[in-house]
């Protein structure tokens, strides 16, 4: 047991769920599209500040990728271009989509696939490309343009996995897919979002995502189940109705981090963390000694921490024998990287003792 957890997810309280719970019970309409879960994705995509039409909600964000994958129609068999520097569901999610991973390194300076590099590994590759992966590492934004762009040249099936990105994402015609897991910023406690400019994607989308009905009972095209829930919905409501506040209470625990870490030389928050985005994962990089140094004196202490994505995708079981090609950036962050304990509600002390405790451990060999 750790005094200081890696995160403590707090959904709405049964008083904010209270009315959308009743609005169910009135309705008796539990999922396929309910009241709640079409009236979440209007929400949604104002938030945005997109029209109606752009967002289709899913039961989870693993299955919203693959769904997205296969509206655009990928030669099955092909391979799907993604960091191995990601969480392994974006594996999971291409091969539910009838792809085969095939795992690149990442640049060094924003942890992601590079647009403008992307063009030779797919050339080096040992079979067909026939869809792109982009992922949002733990929320940091991309440059979305690129992928655009990326995507018109070279007719390639692309999707953000946004899965951490509700905060930080800027919605394209290219689909990009956000969690709404109990432990993202804004959680259903299970679900996700798929969002695109292009209203012939949410459409498609949503057909995958109900057995491909489209105004009949006839299936148009090979699917799944995920829609989401009523219940769902109703959590992902009373969570909008909060958000400025709970996006302060966020940003704040950022920013008080970023207060007690500043003046050290070999310990870096992400590039804009808490200033002009937030997620709900604190990540700090170290000089690749100290990084176990620091996760051994922290155990030590008490505090919990976490290697999300662990040594990379392609380093599972499930993943070893999909196509790569070298990884010596995703090799170092592995062995660089560290999560702290983050959550909304984490009081000034906890940060100040965690703080103080990477610096000791940190400064100690310099």
């Amino acid at each position: 047991m750790y005094s200081i957890p890696i995160m403590r997810p707090m959904l709405p309280s049964a008083d904010r769920l209270a009315p959308y719970l009743k609005s169910i019970d009135a309705s008796r309409l539990y999922s396929n599209f309910g009241p709640l879960a079409v009236s979440l994705e209007g929400r949604l995509a104002e938030r945005y500040g997109l029209n109606q039409g752009t967002v289709a909600t899913v039961a989870n964000a693993t299955l919203g990728l693959a769904i997205a994958l296969a509206v655009q129609q990928p030669p099955p068999g092909t391979l799907c271009a993604m960091p191995a520097w990601t969480f392994v569901a974006s594996a999971h999610a291409a091969v539910m989509a009838g792809l085969v991973p095939y795992f690149v390194d990442v640049d060094p300076e924003t942890c992601a696939l590079d647009a403008s590099k992307l063009l030779d590994a797919i050339t080096r590759a040992p079979a067909p490309v026939g869809a792109i992966m982009p992922v949002m590492p733990f929320g940091l934004p991309l440059d979305i343009a690129a992928w655009e762009m990326f995507r018109s040249r070279t007719g390639l099936a692309v999707v953000i996995d946004a899965a951490a990105g509700f905060d930080s994402l800027v919605p394209s015609a290219v689909p990009s897919v956000v969690s709404l897991h109990a432990t993202k910023v804004l959680g259903t406690g299970e679900g996700g979002f798929v969002i695109s400019t292009d209203a012939a994607i949410r459409r498609a989308v949503r057909m995958r995502a109900n057995f491909g009905f489209e105004g009949s009972r006839q299936a148009q095209a090979a699917a799944f189940n995920a829609k989401l829930s009523e219940y769902q919905a109703a959590v992902g409501h009373a969570a909008l109705d909060e958000w400025d506040q709970t996006r302060a209470e966020w940003s704040n625990a950022a920013n008080a981090y970023r207060r007690a870490l500043r003046g050290s030389n070999h310990v870096r928050l992400q590039q804009g963390f808490g200033e002009t985005w937030i997620s709900s994962t604190c990540l700090l990089s170290f000089d690749q000694p100290a990084a176990a140094r620091i996760e051994q004196a922290l155990a030590d202490g008490g505090i919990e921490t976490r290697r999300w994505w662990g040594n990379g995708a392609h380093a599972h079981p499930a993943t070893a024998s999909f196509p790569r090609t070298a990884l010596p950036v995703t090799e170092a962050l592995a062995r660089s990287t560290l999560a702290v304990p983050f959550y909304s509600d984490i009081g000034a002390a906890e940060i100040s003792g965690i703080a103080e405790v990477v610096f000791a451990t940190a400064e100690a060999r310099h």
